[in-house]
């Protein structure tokens, strides 16, 4: 499975625009090579050096999708429509939604993991990122990530 974004090289700099400094937009996504028995795709886009790089406390949510449909090849940039049945987790700003790069410090790596598993997780009410993890545990069939990084100018 492959996972990649036209608006960054993988472990290069996210655009400002994505970012609490610019539009705060998502970044166009696209994936390709979904393994056979493919049910549904799980995005989560986190930050594992929150507060400060050198010295991280927490792994900061920004972004958590599940149940997309498996005919959908990616996400547009800005995405405001997602795939149909595509759910939508909360983030750590306890929101829906896309919640771009917003360092306080240092320069943070934000992962976008794409996960394809064996089932639809159905509904699970405003799941964070953990409820999403547990209920898709044992059902991964293949996993796939792009990293950027950020840090506020």
């Amino acid at each position: 499975m492959i996972l990649t974004s036209a608006a960054f090289p993988h472990q290069g700099e996210i655009p400002a625009v994505h970012t609490c400094q610019g539009r705060d937009t998502s970044p166009p996504l696209a994936w390709s090579e979904l393994p056979a028995g493919t049910q549904s795709l799980v995005l989560i886009v986190d930050d594992p050096d929150a507060p400060d790089p050198a010295a991280p406390k927490m792994t900061w949510v920004h972004w958590v999708l599940y149940d997309i449909p498996p005919t959908a090849t990616g996400l547009a940039e800005g995405v405001t429509t997602l795939p149909a049945g595509t759910r939508e987790g909360v983030n750590d700003w306890k929101r829906t939604g896309y919640g771009g790069p917003c360092p306080p410090i240092g320069r943070h790596r934000y992962f976008h993991k794409l996960y394809a598993l064996d089932k639809l997780l159905g509904d699970l009410g405003r799941a964070d990122k953990a409820a999403v993890e547990r209920a898709m545990k044992g059902h991964v069939l293949a996993e796939a990530q792009w990293v950027g990084t950020y840090q506020k100018r």
